[in-house]
């Protein structure tokens, strides 16, 4: 059976460098939700804006973060998915976290680190992508700078139903980031949402939101710039099934071999 998927995009300001104000700040957004949702999306680096400052910031796999998204997604009966700075093995990663009500999860380190602010020189990159399920949907989550590598997100087989980008976008690229999230939905056969943070960062940078839900033709379905917001839509899975067998696309995809060597 065909089942809806219900998703909160959090849109938020993040307070730099603070990962106890911001676990607060949101922990203060969930209280608004009601528990009607079966996923909670949160920006990149949600815990201290996107920073380079990993050997400061860095947390462990069972450091406070963690056991904060344990507690929220058992409170809020939830996945919540969002990425933070995590040390392991001696190595930072920006990694997404998707923590599930019963305490169990999984993750995905960032694949490609944005050079032009040295990432690359401070984080290590990912060598898979993470394809999770929740009510018989399958769900590819990404990251940011993920969302100019179209092969990476490459829906061969129609892998996955729902295509997620956490980002730090910053308010001058915004063409960019709108135009590609269209065209992931377009070219992929698929939902995909886009969560974005707004705000000033530490570095001065501005950030204007445009998270956005475009459904499998690129139509939009919901987008808000500039502002905090905290939004909850319906997917429908039918809906997709039907479209996918009216414009099966798909059929004609060219056969790729992703290369996950680093």
């Amino acid at each position: 059976m065909m089942q809806d998927l219900t998703i909160t995009l959090i849109q938020t300001a993040l307070r730099w460098h603070s990962p106890e104000a911001n676990r607060h700040q949101l922990e203060e957004q969930f209280e608004r939700l009601g528990r009607n949702t079966d996923l909670i999306i949160l920006p990149e680096m949600f815990t201290t804006g996107f920073t380079m400052e990993a050997p400061n910031l860095a947390e462990s796999m069972a450091g406070p973060t963690m056991q904060w998204l344990t507690e929220q997604a058992a409170k809020n009966k939830a996945v919540i998915t969002g990425s933070l700075i995590i040390q392991e093995n001696g190595q930072n990663f920006n990694r997404l976290i998707w923590m599930r009500p019963d305490g169990s999860y999984s993750y995905y380190d960032k694949r490609h680190l944005f050079r032009m602010a040295n990432e690359h020189h401070t984080f290590g990159a990912g060598t898979s992508r993470l394809i999770e399920q929740i009510k018989g949907w399958n769900i590819c989550p990404l990251i940011c700078y993920d969302l100019r590598f179209p092969i990476w997100s490459r829906n061969l087989n129609n892998a996955y139903d729902l295509l997620i980008y956490i980002a730090s976008w910053p308010d001058k690229r915004s063409l960019a980031w709108k135009a590609l999230l269209q065209a992931r939905a377009i070219e992929n056969l698929a939902y995909v949402a886009g969560v974005n943070r707004v705000g000033v960062d530490g570095n001065g940078i501005y950030y204007s939101g445009g998270s956005v839900v475009h459904g499998p033709s690129g139509e939009i379905l919901w987008q808000r710039d500039h502002a905090v917001d905290m939004h909850t839509i319906r997917l429908s899975k039918s809906a997709l099934e039907k479209y996918r067998e009216v414009f099966p696309a798909y059929l004609d995809a060219d056969s790729i071999h992703l290369n996950t060597k680093v």
